[in-house]
């Protein structure tokens, strides 16, 4: 089985810069690209699962949705600001490959933005026209991501974990950390590591903060198997650490 981070013909890989390997930044990626993949294969099928006018699951399904994006936009807002720009002055060499992952950066944003309102407007009315227009925009944000998220990972990331500390990657995940409410950061951190095989599990729970890793044990890992309860009722919820 050919895995998802295989570099398809046409590709290129940005020229990687020499010297050490200074930070995991790759693994890192792979991880949480991983539910993000997982999150908007799932979408437009959450959105369909209401029946047309029971706003009651209109709402909820909204509201994880929301999450969703909220933490898709983060996650980039930090590349942005924390990783491309150390990348491109650092590697100069890389620059091509630095504009084309922040276009599609742009892409992804430009298709949140047209979803919010629609999934806000969907969450009160579940009307069956705006549920349908706003399945097939999560499609539409779904294959501009199978394509971002495995070009990032196979073409700039080599060469970020060369000119990137892993200091300078945890600023960068951090930076996601302090923007979401720690409650529902617990939880949806079970999404994230049910999206990924035991050990790259066990490696996240290393990496995260003690508070957030103790509060995953203590009600994260209830809160989650809830919400995925609630989201695909009947389906094997998925063991995590």
């Amino acid at each position: 089985m050919t895995d998802f981070f295989t570099m398809q013909p046409g590709e290129t890989a940005a020229p990687v810069p020499a010297g050490p390997v200074l930070c995991a930044g790759t693994a890192g990626m792979r991880r949480i690209h991983r539910f993000f993949l997982w999150a908007y294969e799932e979408a437009p099928g959450l959105v369909r699962s209401a029946a047309a006018g029971d706003t009651a699951r209109a709402a909820y399904v909204g509201e994880v949705l929301g999450n969703f994006d909220k933490v898709l936009h983060i996650h980039h807002e930090g590349e942005d600001m924390l990783m491309y720009p150390q990348l491109k002055e650092r590697a100069p060499a890389c620059a091509l490959h630095v504009g084309l992952m922040l276009e599609q950066h742009r892409q992804v944003t430009e298709r949140l933005e047209s979803i919010e309102p629609l999934r806000l407007r969907w969450m009160q009315t579940a009307d069956a026209e705006t549920g349908q227009e706003l399945a097939e925009r999560y499609e539409d944000l779904k294959a501009v991501l199978n394509i971002h998220l495995r070009r990032e990972v196979t073409e700039v990331m080599p060469a970020v974990d060369r000119v990137l500390t892993d200091k300078e990657m945890q600023t960068a995940a951090q930076h996601g950390i302090n923007q979401l409410d720690k409650k529902f950061l617990v939880g949806y951190l079970g999404m994230v590591l049910s999206t990924n095989p035991p050990a790259d599990q066990r490696e996240m729970l290393k990496e995260i903060p003690p508070p957030v890793r103790l509060g995953y044990r203590l009600v994260g890992r209830r809160l989650y198997r809830k919400q995925y309860a609630t989201l695909f009722p009947g389906r094997p919820i998925p063991e995590t650490l």
